[in-house]
This record gives C-alpha cells, structure tokens and sequence, in this order.
C-alpha cells in the first residue's frame, strides 16, 4: 500500500534523527494518510480515496469532491482521480 494522498500527491519524505551529541540517523516523514469515503453529488454515490487529514480539509474548504476536482488541471491529479473527474464532467455535461 503506497502511502500517497490521492487529492494533493503528499508522500513520504526523508530527513535525519539528530541526537543530542548531533549524531544524525536517517528517518521517515510519514504523511496521515487515511481511507475514507467522499459524496460525489454530481455521481450521486460514495468515491473511496486515500487522503490526507488536510486533504480533508481542502475538500470543505472548495465546497466538496466536485468542485475541486473541476478547479484542478487534470495534470495534477492521480490517474484514479482524472477519471473519477471525467465521470464527472460527463454527468455534468448531461444535465447543462
């Protein structure tokens, strides 16, 4: 299991341990990610995704699952989510 966010791309990082006497180890930047399903309204179902805890909050912050993934380029996004994205702009395009 990759522990990758699939709205941001956070993944882990690497830096030092560094003791008192300044002997350094390495270490792992672990970011929160969690599963966790998101409402699509414009799907009308549930999407299962891997995200971060400020992930979470990026999505309240934009208004939902929808809005966001129409803010982002396609470029940025995961290849689960340009689908999903798709998904949505089909139904989207249906409706207008």
């Amino acid at each position: 299991m990759s522990r990758r966010c699939q709205i941001t791309g956070k993944g882990v990082m690497t830096g030092n341990n560094v003791s008192h006497a300044h002997n350094k180890t390495r270490r792992r930047f672990l970011p929160n990610v969690q599963e966790t399903s998101v409402l699509s309204e414009s799907l009308g179902r549930m999407v299962r995704l891997k995200v971060t805890a400020s992930a979470l909050r990026t999505l309240e912050k934009k208004g939902g699952l929808d809005p966001f993934l129409m803010s982002v380029p396609a470029a940025r996004l995961d290849p689960a989510m340009r689908k999903i994205r798709r998904q949505i702009q089909k139904k989207l395009a249906a409706t207008a």
